[in-house]
């Protein structure tokens, strides 16, 4: 009775590391697509409502509710009280500080670790050209995401279940 129970947990627990990975690959592009939506959001901070940095960053923050949203939530946050330190330090330390909590990879921390090396630096209209090229960027990284979606999200699912089963049949 006890060999059957612990099988059951090995193999519950096998799948659900499965599904847990199916839905990292399944959260990325909508993430993703969240993000592009902030930057357009804080395009129009910056261009229309002339809006000063911290401000907009808190305003974009508040518009979306996921992690890309504490992010610059944080960010605002940091440049509030910034005790000295640039708007390129605040932002790499914001984007080191939650990036973890999503499940986004390397390739979109770096275009929007490029975003803040002009965040406040320049005029507006090359600000406003860095968000457009971090958005068409990040947009493309979406399409990759959304395939490798479509591509693994079974597998790993599959893959779940199969490893719990092998390792249940390699203890008997």
């Amino acid at each position: 009775m006890l060999k059957l129970l612990g099988a059951m947990l090995i193999l519950l627990s096998g799948t659900l590391f499965g599904f847990y990975q199916a839905s990292l690959l399944a959260r990325r592009p909508k993430q993703i697509a969240e993000l592009i939506r902030s930057l357009q959001r804080l395009e129009t901070e910056i261009v229309y409502g002339f809006t000063p940095l911290p401000e907009a960053l808190a305003s974009t923050g508040r518009s979306c509710s996921t992690p890309a949203g504490r992010l610059f939530l944080r960010a605002a946050e940091e440049l509030r009280r910034a005790e000295g330190r640039s708007v390129q330090m605040i932002w790499r330390e914001s984007v080191s500080e939650e990036w973890r909590n999503t499940a986004m990879k390397m390739q979109e921390r770096e275009v929007f670790l490029q975003i803040g090396s002009t965040l406040g630096l320049t005029d507006k209209e090359d600000q406003v050209k860095h968000l457009r090229l971090a958005a068409s960027q990040l947009q493309t990284e979406s399409d990759n995401a959304r395939e490798e979606q479509q591509r693994y999200e079974r597998m790993w699912k599959s893959l779940g279940v199969l490893m719990g089963a092998l390792v249940v049949i390699l203890m008997y």
